[in-house]
């Protein structure tokens, strides 16, 4: 990154932290009210995770391109990246349903690796960047034949996800970014919020009544039903919380990260004016969301227009803070374990994708359990972890640190081999 600011990989690298400790607890069912999300409407930390990231990737592609040199070149780049995150993705959905012999047992745990290699290599691996584009393409392409061509193994099998609404909004922000100005950016972010709220508020879906934002019967959720019937969240099955829809304002989010970055790049304003800047104006988006929030109800899994703006509000505080901390004081003594985490973020979200896939698969003989095994990532916190707390939700709380201080180890491996995996 031509304009790399280490406030902003410190941001990314706690937004990472955050989001490992939130998705791999010990214990779903013991679970600290912060590290959960909101039931519906209404927020916790947790539902800060998702559009922290957005907004940070749309401050990175501002501070990648100062020059926005649009040419056949940076839309080959922006096609290639945004095909491989969506592979990335997709594969995830993909890989439990996955078995190409009929194994069970360490037969198809085997199998499973060797694919997780292989994807790992076409999606993060760095080789020819045409031969990348290629590559991702066609696996795109071959997810969505297996998806709909009528194969029983895949006819369920969820469409949407985390990095899937990264890849379209990263590409949607990105082609914003290259062709238009800054005016027209905050305009079309504007016409976004304004335009999901009163899509969501006004228009009839024939299921419910018109302005209905129940879970399942609201208007997202009958357009992702429409668009991907029987490829949603196993949870729901008819609404998924990254949708196509609710992907609409999520756009939104990157765009405002975006004009964060190029206000960041900007030349008119003294360095010790932007943190200030920056912490002005999330105070008073933070509180314009918690306001709006009374008429359309801040719901990540909406991403309503009001948790668009409440969310960019505190990024930009957040962000501020730091960047005042750091990057003006050169206070970066303590930054480097979040840095580890901040530089390679795909890695770590893929392979925490993963690695419960994986560890799963590996049965252990248990005479306690029904069907007389338990999988090794449950036995490890059940009989390692689990025992040497009295409170259920501290063992719970336990296991997902114990799990960030292995990637923190992993981590700081790579962080001195100087090892950065790219999408």
């Amino acid at each position: 990154m031509k304009n790399r600011l280490i406030s902003l990989d410190v941001f990314r690298g706690l937004t990472v932290m955050l989001m490992t400790l939130v998705n791999n607890p010990g214990d779903w069912g013991n679970v600290y009210a912060p590290f959960l999300h909101a039931h519906w409407h209404g927020w916790t930390p947790t539902d800060l995770v998702f559009p922290f990231f957005l907004f940070i990737m749309g401050v990175s592609v501002a501070l990648a391109s100062p020059d926005k040199k649009f040419n056949d070149d940076t839309v080959g780049k922006i096609l290639t990246r945004t095909f491989r995150i969506l592979c990335l993705g997709l594969f995830l959905n993909f890989l439990s349903k996955i078995n190409l012999f009929g194994f069970e047992g360490l037969p198809l745990l085997i199998e499973r690796v060797v694919l997780v290699i292989i994807a790992f290599a076409l999606f993060l691996g760095n080789y020819d960047k045409k031969l990348q584009f290629y590559v991702s393409l066609a696996a795109f392409c071959t997810f969505l034949i297996l998806a709909f061509g009528g194969f029983s193994d895949f006819a369920n099998v969820r469409l949407p996800g985390v990095l899937q609404r990264i890849g379209l909004v990263y590409f949607f922000v990105a082609i914003i970014y290259f062709k238009t100005s800054s005016k027209t950016q905050a305009l079309i972010a504007l016409l976004l919020l304004v335009g999901y709220w009163l899509a969501m508020t006004f228009i009839p879906t024939g299921i419910n009544e018109t302005g209905n934002l129940e879970a399942g019967k609201n208007f997202a959720a009958w357009f992702d039903n429409f668009f991907l019937e029987n490829h949603m969240w196993a949870t729901s099955k008819i609404w998924d919380p990254e949708g196509l829809f609710t992907t609409i304002p999520a756009i939104g989010t990157g765009i405002l990260g975006l004009l964060t970055g190029e206000f960041l790049l900007s030349t008119n304003q003294k360095a010790i004016q932007k943190p200030i800047f920056l912490i002005l104006t999330g105070v008073i988006l933070t509180a314009l969301g918690i306001f709006l929030g009374q008429f359309f109800p801040i719901n990540k899994a909406l991403w309503t227009s009001t948790f668009v703006i409440l969310t960019a509000g505190l990024a930009m505080i957040i962000l501020g803070i730091l960047y005042f901390l750091i990057d003006i004081l050169q206070n970066k003594f303590w930054t480097k374990p979040f840095v580890m985490f901040g530089i390679n973020p795909m890695l770590v979200f893929f392979f925490s994708g993963v690695i419960p896939r994986l560890l799963g698969l590996i049965k252990i003989p248990d005479s306690s359990k029904e069907n007389g095994f338990i999988n090794l990532q449950s036995y490890i916190y059940e009989y390692l972890i689990s025992p040497l707390f009295a409170d259920p939700k501290a063992a719970s709380l336990a296991g997902a640190l114990t799990y960030l201080l292995i990637w923190t180890f992993v981590l700081l491996i790579f962080y001195r081999k100087k090892m950065i995996f790219k999408v």
